[in-house]
């Protein structure tokens, strides 16, 4: 009986069968999902520019689009509501001044009741004390985050732009960068890293600038040159974006 009638849903499309399944979940007590998929449609903290804020649909039809499956290269499918829930976008109304990277790194070892170690691709390291006279800029986002001792460590990859001062609050904070411009010198290390050991996990941030802007043409700010426990993924502006030249690969990365 319920499979003629899940049958019978599936005449409707695709859509219309999982939005039931998550209502049937939700009535059945709810399931813990391995990863949840939110969007934060957030850009007035952003710098220069401020399209980030329609990024998230262009992210969720470039994951969901059909000429790619749905399928990790780990032989996960993202359809299967036991390894990832997408719960939609957060109201913009819930995220204050102090921007969403450091609720969601502040957040994840609070519930998970110790720090993790943060992995971060980057092509700048966000650590100004204040930038613009900003206090929670976009670009102090890191020092606001280990002020907090939120975290146990923190690694900066792809650093291809910075001062005198982030050299000073990286050796202030205690973290490690690893600049591209020695990036074959510290290649091994990089392809052995242990990050996650005596901690709670690993956070994996990616700032999509990090990517060579010859090719990921759709940021604000272009700059040439353990177990996973949370991770995100920010900076991607469609309004700078030729036509549709970086959604696939910006959903790719948030596989």
């Amino acid at each position: 009986m319920l499979m003629d009638f899940v049958k019978s849903l599936s005449l409707f499309g695709e859509k219309a069968l999982v939005e039931w399944m998550k209502e049937l979940i939700y009535c059945l007590g709810g399931a813990v999902a391995t990863s949840t998929l939110l969007g934060v449609p957030l850009g007035h903290n952003s710098l220069f520019r401020e399209g980030p804020s329609f990024a998230p649909p262009f992210i969720w039809e470039g994951i969901w689009c059909g000429s790619a499956n749905s399928t990790t290269e780990e032989g996960k499918d993202l359809k299967d509501l036991r390894i990832m829930a997408d719960v939609g976008d957060i109201p913009i109304q819930e995220i204050d001044e102090r921007g969403k990277l450091l609720i969601f790194v502040r957040a994840i070892p609070e519930n998970l009741g110790g720090p993790v170690d943060v992995l971060r691709f980057d092509a700048h390291p966000d650590l100004y004390d204040k930038f613009e006279g900003k206090y929670y800029s976009r670009a102090s986002s890191f020092a606001r985050i280990m002020e907090g001792g939120y975290i146990c460590s923190l690694t900066l990859v792809d650093i291809r732009s910075i001062n005198k001062e982030g050299r000073e609050q990286a050796k202030k904070f205690g973290i490690k960068q690893y600049e591209m411009r020695h990036f074959s010198k510290d290649r091994p290390f990089l392809e052995n890293l242990k990050l996650g050991e005596g901690v709670k996990g690993v956070y994996i941030s990616i700032d999509v600038d990090c990517l060579d802007p010859g090719y990921a043409v759709g940021v604000s700010h272009y700059e040439s040159g353990g177990d996973i426990v949370g991770g995100d993924m920010i900076e991607y502006n469609p309004q700078r974006d030729t036509p549709d030249r970086m959604i696939a690969m910006v959903a790719k990365m948030s596989k």
